[in-house]
């Protein structure tokens, strides 16, 4: 039997997985001025681990291999670059202690790596980068987002989202950031950037913009995992922190729901609910109870505030709408944005019925960031839909399916329209 297909899913795991654990250690070994360095030699050890191991077999400890690989990659570039020639007794050592550890940790999350982990998010999230660099840099750096992953999270162009990075890095440079862990006392006004950060990574995870596959759970479960970091540390274990965590949690706990076994997709109506994951809502409901904690109300605690209601209603019809309508009045004065009005339509739908949602949705016709976002014409063609207005919710649907989506909500649009109009 062919190892190739068993390969080519263990090496795009690691991508996911590895990738941007490996990028902060190797941009340890050689210093961040060196991002692109890095980058360059992950890229090609994965390369590699294509090319060679149908034909050898998958290593023992694959992120092993990885790195030493990479250590053999970067001592080629050592006899090329002179600044790094002068350290290469010093990038040696630092390549060894890393080898030991992952040798060592069978979980390979020794406590030194996942400090390095946490060292590479704070200094991506440096405040002197911009805002927009910042959190563009992380996904790239941290999570191994490509640049069209990016710019889908952002809604943005990629040309764009290339340029911040580009420039991010290059101040990175001129301003001599370092990968060392912020002082206890600077890290909590350090965090709303890796947060945000973090937030996107599982919205991505949770609902990819364009592609195959509607869920991906490895990047949400990612997200997960960097939160959970974060929520350990008494230092950044904040009620911010488990607030969003707490929304992981309950968005997560319906993950294998959102789709039937042929990948369409299924909406919150439609979902068994018996199989959800209740032993993530119940961990979600663990960390909202911490992060009620103090008295600080984040836009983290009122999207959990939205989750938990969500995941504790026993059925669709038997949501609380006019609670989860006040919930998203809230949020929307808190943090504005036209996504969160999008979902406050969908609420105020249920509460005072379509007439209502479609009023308010005509000033987000006009909002740049909605532009080419196939939500904004999908959510109007269902409330049309619903007022049997069948000529306006096709035309809506027809909108829709000319913006990016992923394959499962394609084929969902399609079917609505279908249901309409079986012309189309």
């Amino acid at each position: 039997m062919s190892l190739e297909p068993q390969v080519q899913e263990l090496v795009e795991h690691l991508f996911r997985h590895q990738a941007g654990r490996m990028l902060a250690t190797l941009s340890h070994i050689f210093g961040l001025e060196y991002l692109d360095l890095a980058e360059e030699v992950v890229q090609d050890a994965l390369v590699q681990a294509l090319r060679q191991w149908p034909f050898h077999g998958i290593p023992d400890n694959p992120r092993l291999w990885l790195l030493q690989v990479a250590r053999n990659k970067a001592l080629d570039r050592l006899r090329r670059q002179a600044s790094l020639r002068r350290k290469k007794h010093e990038i040696e050592q630092r390549f060894q202690q890393r080898q030991s550890l992952l040798e060592t940790s069978e979980s390979g999350e020794a406590e030194e790596l996942v400090d390095e982990q946490l060292a590479m998010i704070f200094a991506c999230c440096n405040p002197a980068l911009p805002r927009e660099a910042r959190v563009a840099l992380t996904l790239k750096a941290v999570s191994g987002f490509s640049v069209t992953e990016i710019a889908r999270a952002f809604l943005s162009e990629e040309s764009t989202i290339a340029q911040r990075i580009v420039r991010a890095k290059r101040r990175i440079r001129e301003a001599g950031i370092t990968l060392i862990l912020p002082p206890p006392e600077e890290l909590p006004t350090r965090l709303d950037s890796v947060l945000q950060v973090l937030y996107l990574l599982f919205s991505e995870g949770y609902s990819a913009h364009a592609g195959e596959n509607l869920v991906r759970e490895d990047l949400c479960g990612e997200a997960i995992r960097l939160t959970q970091l974060l929520a350990a540390r008494p230092s950044t274990a904040l009620p911010k922190v488990h607030a969003l965590l707490a929304l992981f949690y309950f968005q997560a706990a319906r993950l294998s729901t959102r789709v039937d076994g042929d990948g369409n997709l299924l909406l919150l109506e439609e979902q068994q609910r018996t199989d959800w994951d209740h032993g993530l809502v119940h961990l979600g409901l663990i960390q909202l109870e911490l992060s009620a904690e103090g008295d600080e109300l984040s836009e983290y605690h009122l999207q959990a505030g939205i989750a938990v209601v969500h995941a504790t209603s026993s059925c669709f019809a038997h949501t609380n709408w006019p609670y989860l309508l006040e919930l998203y009045d809230q949020l929307l004065a808190r943090a504005p944005s036209p996504v969160v009005a999008l979902n406050r339509a969908i609420a105020l739908s249920m509460v005072e019925g379509p007439e209502a949602a479609l009023d308010s949705l005509n000033a987000l016709s006009q909002e740049p960031a909605l532009k080419n976002y196939y939500l904004l014409p999908a959510v109007k063609a269902d409330l049309f839909r619903r007022l049997g207005q069948t000529t306006s919710a096709a035309d809506s649907y027809r909108q829709a399916l000319s913006y990016p989506c992923t394959e499962p909500e394609r084929r969902f649009l399609l079917k609505r329209l279908h249901d309409l109009n079986p012309n189309d």
